[in-house]
């Protein structure tokens, strides 16, 4: 039954329009999906790549939030990343808290993140949030040629 739940589940939502109130750290965050859509790449070592572009206003700051998957490790395991940015309104911290705020509202998981000492601020999403990811008919086709 799980399994049939899962596929059921599979491109049955869409980005547009979507909205929801989540909590992060204590703090709420409305998030408003504007659209978005995920491509296939190939990166200068010829590795596939998956790129997870969404357009949203967290908490009224429109933004384009842009994941990167690849496959990592012995195991091939996939790992999104993305970096928050400086020259967001808000600074990095601020980037981060929406990011963060994004990926839980379409996943419904909370990604890790990792703060650098030169300052960066990477955002770390596993296979749990690509299978979050997958439910949206505008990512599900190009998740699934990318998985396979």
């Amino acid at each position: 039954m799980e399994i049939v739940e899962k596929g059921k589940a599979r491109g049955s939502l869409t980005l547009e329009g979507f909205e929801k109130r989540v909590e992060v750290d204590g703090r709420r965050h409305v998030v408003k999906v504007i659209g978005g859509g995920a491509e296939l790449e190939e990166s200068r070592r010829g590795e596939k790549l998956l790129r997870i572009k969404i357009m949203a206003g967290v908490d009224g700051v429109k933004g384009e939030h842009v994941m990167t998957y690849g496959m990592y490790g012995g195991i091939n395991a996939a790992v999104g990343r993305a970096y928050a940015r400086a020259d967001a309104p808000g600074g990095r911290e601020a980037d981060a808290e929406r990011f963060t705020a994004l990926i839980e509202a379409l996943t419904g998981k909370e990604p890790k993140v990792y703060r650098m000492n030169n300052g960066t601020i990477e955002i770390v999403c596993g296979r749990e949030h690509l299978d979050g990811f997958r439910r949206y008919t505008e990512l599900a086709d190009a998740i699934e040629k990318w998985l396979r």
